[in-house]
């Protein structure tokens, strides 16, 4: 418990002297209190952030960058979530870099042999110095002789005692949230012990290699037989939760326009491919790569866009993959009855809502849009637009459509560097196109009938018994016995009552140390 306070006490004084609060104070109010708090920690220290003429977003990424490892990727995090601190610091927070110095080869190849033995370590003729070096982890470049072939591979490498340090960390700004909700009210709107919680359990994944190994894997699988894409290869035998071995990428960054030309590379299909691409793994595979920047993109000889770093993927259910084909597809026909219909065909909104109006508001929201020249048309905005007016018809907009949206403006960003004429609409008519035919056509609906009887014949022995559990559960429901709501959020809740314990255990402890002070003197 004390190291816990000790965290706290850390975290606070990280947060006072890095000038964080003053630049978030200036962009959003902080209640006075809790400025007077942080102030109390940042007292002897003269750190604060350099270069004056810097923009308050700028200050805000360079003051979560020095604080290391946790607060770039609460930055991060916060970045995917407008709906919970605003568009104005969410798109500041895009900006945040995620580098760091790396740590020593020796150390790295101690990690490689405990990780996957000594008798495969064996495999690995040579391994270079870091290439890339990131706050989780960083990546070398390898020879591995596999059979008899030999085979140039990277290394991904998790830094040492990092899932540790961030859980530790990640604890003790938890239990701050948790404070400063229960003392300033009006911050829990916020969400703050939410938004922390939800981190850890996004954190803890990605800091388990094994998991971006399996999303590497099934973006590959999804995607071998697509033109204009090549997802590296994952090397199972040489992967574990702390490496991740996959193919080397032989290829130029996204970013290198120049190279790219001198190599006649086509930025034209380059750019249209990366839209279509990235369309297709969303409405076709309901499967995306959520962090599509230029960093993690390169294109290869032959013009294939080759994606790396697997930690952050976005997933969307037979639902939401509907719905973002129709209401694209709509908004290129200009269709807004259609669109508002698909809404309510979803359940996205309340079936009060008058279908007239709601049609009414997505026209003001379209017709701007088509009033543009072709580059300034973008479906990313019109998907933020169009969330921010279901707000106000009541629509709770799911936290893989914000990310879709916010992954969708930044490919739709890199696409427009390699060729600022891209028209959206139109490299994106096709997938959209296929797509509904694909689902809307005889064969889909043939497949759907047969998939649903096989379903109801499966489920058929069964039935006797699951009505039986489903007469005994309504019984334990009407009689009080079963909560449902408790249910869903049991996880959350055991963390609320640590901190509550963690809360008491604290003012006993000072009201210890205050009544040890007044016995002595």
């Amino acid at each position: 418990m004390f190291k816990k306070i000790y965290n706290l006490f850390k975290i606070l004084r990280k947060l006072s002297c890095s000038g964080t609060i003053e630049i978030l104070d200036k962009i959003k109010p902080i209640p006075g209190g809790l400025k007077f708090i942080f102030y109390t920690f940042s007292i002897g220290s003269s750190k604060r952030i350099e270069n004056l003429n810097k923009t308050s977003g700028e200050k805000l990424c360079q003051s979560l960058e020095d604080m290391g490892t946790t607060f770039i990727k609460l930055g991060q995090f916060l970045a995917t979530r407008p709906d919970i601190i605003g568009d104005e610091i969410a798109n500041k927070l895009e900006k945040l870099q995620d580098k760091l110095p790396a740590f020593n080869t020796e150390k790295a190849k101690t990690i490689i042999e405990k990780e996957i033995g000594s008798k495969s370590f064996k495999d690995i003729l040579f391994l270079s110095e870091p290439v890339a070096a990131a706050s989780i982890a960083q990546v070398h470049f390898a020879k591995i002789k596999i059979g008899k072939e030999e085979k140039e591979l990277a290394i991904k490498i998790l830094r040492p005692n990092i899932k540790t340090l961030v859980n530790e960390e990640l604890d003790a700004l938890m239990f701050l949230a948790y404070l400063v909700e229960s003392i300033f009210k009006s911050t829990k709107r916020l969400k703050l012990v939410e938004v922390i919680s939800l981190l850890k359990e996004i954190t803890n994944v990605e800091m388990d290699l094994r998991f971006e190994a399996a999303a590497a894997g099934e973006l590959r699988e999804n995607t071998l037989n697509d033109k204009g894409i090549k997802v590296p290869k994952i090397y199972w035998n040489y992967t574990s939760k702390k490496i991740l071995t996959l193919d080397k990428i032989d290829g130029i960054s996204i970013r290198e326009i120049e190279k790219l030309k001198d190599l006649n590379i086509d930025l034209k299909k380059i750019s249209e491919n990366l839209i279509q691409i990235f369309l297709k793994q969303a409405v076709r595979d309901g499967f995306f790569h959520a962090d599509m920047h230029q960093g993690n993109l390169f294109v290869d000889k032959e013009g294939n866009i080759v994606p790396v770093d697997f930690g952050i993927m976005g997933r969307l259910d037979k639902n939401n993959k509907k719905y973002l084909a129709e209401i694209l597809f709509g908004f290129i026909e200009r269709d807004y009855v259609k669109v508002a219909e698909m809404h309510f065909l979803a359940g996205l909104v309340p079936p009060n809502t008058s279908k007239d109006d709601f049609a009414q508001a997505l026209r003001s929201i379209g017709e701007p849009i088509f009033g543009q020249s072709i580059k300034d048309i973008s479906g990313g905005n019109l998907l933020g637009q169009l969330f921010e007016i279901t707000e106000k018809f009541n629509m709770q907009t799911q936290t893989q459509l914000l990310l879709l949206q916010k992954t969708m403006v930044v490919v739709e960003g890199v696409a427009r560097k390699l060729n600022p004429n891209t028209n959206i609409w139109e490299v994106s008519r096709p997938v959209l196109e296929n797509w509904i035919k694909s689902e809307k056509g005889p064969e889909s609906a043939i497949n759907k009938t047969i998939e649903l009887s096989k379903d109801i014949l499966e489920r058929i022995p069964d039935l006797p018994k699951v009505m039986d559990n489903a007469n005994k559960t309504l019984q334990m429901i009407a009689e009080g016995k079963l909560n449902l709501n408790a249910l869903n959020t049991k996880n959350f809740e055991v963390e609320e009552l640590k901190m509550k314990n963690l809360r008491n255990n604290m003012v006993i402890i000072f009201l210890g140390f205050v009544i040890g002070i007044f016995i002595v003197f």
